[in-house]
C-alpha cells in the first residue's frame, strides 16, 4: 500500500495538473458544466493513452534504442529537475510553448503526460511492478481529472495568485522528485 501512495503521489506531482488549469480554464471559459466534464475526460484520456502505452511498451523501446534503465533514471531526473525549475521560476510550458487553441489534447499530452511522468511511470514499474504502477497511474489520472474538473470552483477558491503559488509549490515537489530519482540511478550504476 505504501508503493501506491508513493507511486500516486510522485505521478500526481509530475503531472502537475494545477499548471494546466490557466488553459484548461481559457479553453472550456464558454462551455457548460457537461461540456467541461467531456474535455477533463478528453484530456486526461489523452494522458492516460500515452502513460499506459508506456507502461506496458517502455522497456522494449528501451530495448529496441540500446538504453540502460540507470541511464534513464538519471536523464529522467535530470529532465525532471528542469521542468521542475521551470515551473518554480514561473516558466512552465503552460505559459510560453503551447498557444491557446481548442486542442483540449494538448493538455493530456505533452502537460499531464509529458516526458517526465513518461520516465517516471518506466522507472516505477521496474521498481514496484506492473500493479503497482497501474493503479497508482488510475489514481493519479482521476485526481487530475477532478482537479480539472472543479477548475471554476478552484481557481476562484485560490485566485490566481493562489494557483501560482500551488504550482510553484509542485515544481518545488518535482524538482525533490527529481534529485531521489537522479541519486539512486547514480547509485544504482556504480
Amino acid at each position: 500500500m505504501d508503493e501506491i501512495v508513493k507511486s500516486s503521489l510522485s505521478l500526481f506531482v509530475i503531472m502537475s495538473p494545477f499548471t494546466s488549469l490557466p488553459i484548461f480554464i481559457s479553453l472550456t471559459k464558454d462551455m457548460g458544466e457537461g461540456q467541461k466534464a467531456l474535455a477533463a475526460s478528453h484530456a486526461v484520456g489523452t494522458a492516460a493513452i500515452v502513460l499506459f502505452a508506456f507502461l506496458f511498451f517502455g522497456r522494449a523501446i528501451l530495448s529496441a534504442f540500446g538504453i540502460n534503465f540507470h541511464s534513464l533514471k538519471i536523464a529522467g531526473g535530470i529532465l525532471l529537475m528542469i521542468l521542475g525549475i521551470e515551473i518554480v521560476l514561473g516558466l512552465s510550458p503552460a505559459k510560453y510553448g503551447l498557444k491557446y487553441s481548442p486542442a483540449i489534447s494538448l493538455i493530456g499530452t505533452p502537460l499531464l503526460t509529458g516526458p517526465g511522468v513518461i520516465v517516471t511511470t518506466m522507472i516505477l514499474v521496474q521498481e514496484y511492478g506492473y500493479l503497482v504502477t497501474s493503479v497508482a497511474s488510475i489514481a493519479s489520472l482521476l485526481a487530475s481529472w477532478f482537479i480539472l474538473w472543479c477548475s471554476r470552483y478552484i481557481s476562484r477558491l485560490l485566485g490566481r495568485y493562489g494557483l501560482e503559488i500551488v504550482s510553484r509549490v509542485m515544481g518545488l515537489l518535482l524538482v525533490a522528485v527529481a534529485v531521489e530519482f537522479m541519486l539512486t540511478g547514480i547509485k544504482a550504476s556504480l
